[in-house]
């Protein structure tokens, strides 16, 4: 039947999907900023003895500038996932935002430390998916 509503384990089995999703991203929110924030404190910490060195690269920026960027990130990615385990839906766009922002921080970083940023993106992605692939009003 066309426009049926779904049964009580249909809507069980979509509310706990809904909720495990939810759980994941927030549980790998807190794993990306804690990341972030070490990658960051090592670019403040070292500065730019430690990174590689990319010649003629569009993107060039000061190593203890970049740190202190990567640990304000990391610090608010790692807020925003303690508060997505509350539900909220402000926390979850809250999320999904600074899951972008570190994605395109690290794509921007790739040439100082390629290693970190490719996983560290990676987890923004899974971040992402986690997010916003579960309908809002089964939570």
């Amino acid at each position: 039947m066309a426009g049926a509503t779904p049964t009580a384990p249909t809507r069980r089995a979509r509310t706990l999907w809904a909720a495990g999703a939810s759980t994941f991203a927030a549980t790998i929110m807190l794993v990306v900023g804690v990341f972030q924030f070490i990658e960051g404190l090592i670019a403040v910490v070292n500065g730019n003895d430690f990174l590689v060195k990319t010649p003629n690269y569009l993107f060039t920026f000061n190593a203890t500038a970049w740190g202190w960027f990567h640990m304000i990130i990391g610090l608010c990615a790692a807020v925003a996932g303690g508060f997505i385990f509350t539900g909220n839906v402000l926390a979850r766009s809250v999320g999904v935002a600074l899951a972008v922002l570190s994605a395109l921080a690290n794509f921007l970083w790739l040439p100082y430390y390629p290693l970190w940023g490719i996983v560290i993106i990676a987890l923004d992605v899974l971040v992402i998916w986690g997010l916003t692939s579960v309908d809002l009003s089964d939570l």
